[in-house]
C-alpha cells in the first residue's frame, strides 16, 4: 500500500516501547527496512535496547535507543516531547510492551496484579495519552495498541494477563471512534501465540509440567512473520488487527461457539491441576 506516490512507513517516526526484543523488536526492524527516518527503540532494559539499536543500524536502519519505564506516565511523556523536540512530529506509536503472569488466580497474588497491570495497562494507557495530544496538535498519527488473543476470548491460567488485554482491546476500539474526526488513526494488535522470549520472562506462579514445550514453540509463527502482518494491517488502518490462523480461528469459535472454547479450556486446566497434585 502507498499514500501520495510513497511507501506508507518511509521517512516516518515512529517509538516501539518493548523494543529491544520479540515483536517489538522485530517491528523495529520492519520499519528500519521500510526507510523510515527514525526508530525509537525504546525499553526498560538500557543495554538490550542499546544492542538493538546498533543491530538495526548495521542493516541500515536509523535507530536510537532509550530506557523507559513505562508505568511511570512522566517518564513516558518525556520521552513523546524530546522525539518530537528532535524530529518535528511523530507518526506512529507502538505502545507494545506488555509481561506475563501464568497460573491459577488462587496462586496469584495482588503484587502480581499490580506488577501487569502496571505495564500492560498503565503502560499502554500513558503512551495513549501522551501521543494523542500530541497527534490532535499535528493533525495525524498512528498509535497502535499490541494486545493479545487473550484480549478477544477467555485464556484460563493467564486471568490477570487477559483482563489487560482486554482493557487494551477496549480502550483501542473505543479511542479510534472518538480519534478518527481528529485525524488520528487508532489500531490494537492481538497476536495468538508468537514465538518470544516472553515465555522466559513468564512469571509462573503455579507449578506444571511443561511436556513438549519446545516443540510446541517450534510450531509457533516467529516474531519476524508477526510484524509484517502487524505493519501491513497498520498500513491499512485496520482497527482490530488479529495475528496467526490459530487466533482468527478461536475467536470465530468463541463468537460462535462459546460453550465448545470453554470445553477445550476446561481440559486445559484439568492438565495443570493433575500436574500440580503430581508435584
Amino acid at each position: 500500500m502507498r499514500i501520495m506516490n510513497r511507501p506508507v512507513f518511509k521517512d516516518t517516526v515512529s517509538i516501539v516501547t518493548g523494543g529491544a526484543s520479540g515483536i517489538g523488536y522485530a517491528l523495529c526492524k520492519e520499519l528500519g527496512q521500510k526507510n523510515a527516518s527514525a526508530v525509537v527503540v525504546a525499553d526498560i532494559n538500557a543495554k538490550e535496547a542499546e544492542r538493538a539499536a546498533a543491530d538495526l543500524a548495521k542493516i541500515g536502519g536509523r535507530a536510537r535507543s532509550v530506557q523507559i519505564d513505562v508505568t511511570r506516565s512522566s517518564a513516558v511523556e518525556k520521552l513523546i516531547d524530546e522525539v518530537v523536540s528532535e524530529y518535528g512530529r511523530l507518526d506512529y506509536m507502538f505502545n507494545n510492551a506488555g509481561v506475563a503472569v501464568w497460573g491459577e488466580a488462587r496462586d496469584t497474588n495482588l503484587g502480581h496484579w499490580s506488577h501487569i497491570i502496571g505495564v500492560n495497562l498503565w503502560g499502554v494507557i500513558h503512551g495513549t495519552m501522551a501521543a494523542y495530544e500530541v497527534m490532535i496538535r499535528q493533525g495525524f498519527g498512528h498509535i497502535v495498541n499490541t494486545a493479545s488473543l487473550a484480549g478477544l476470548i477467555p485464556v484460563p491460567m493467564e486471568s490477570a494477563y487477559a483482563t489487560t488485554k482486554h482493557a487494551v482491546v477496549g480502550l483501542s476500539t473505543s479511542l479510534r471512534a472518538e480519534a478518527a474526526g481528529l485525524g488520528v488513526k487508532v489500531s490494537v494488535v492481538c497476536p495468538g501465540p508468537i514465538s518470544t522470549s516472553i515465555f522466559d520472562s513468564t512469571r509462573y506462579v503455579t507449578k506444571f509440567q511443561s511436556k513438549g514445550a519446545d516443540a510446541s514453540r517450534a510450531r509457533m509463527m516467529n516474531a519476524d512473520r508477526c510484524a509484517q502482518t502487524i505493519l501491513r494491517g497498520v498500513a491499512r488502518n485496520k482497527g482490530l488487527i488479529v495475528v496467526t490462523p490459530f487466533a482468527r480461528y478461536a475467536w470465530l469459535l468463541y463468537r460462535i461457539k462459546p460453550s465448545w472454547v470453554y470445553l477445550l479450556f476446561g481440559r486445559r486446566i484439568d492438565w495443570v491441576r493433575k500436574s500440580r497434585a503430581g508435584d
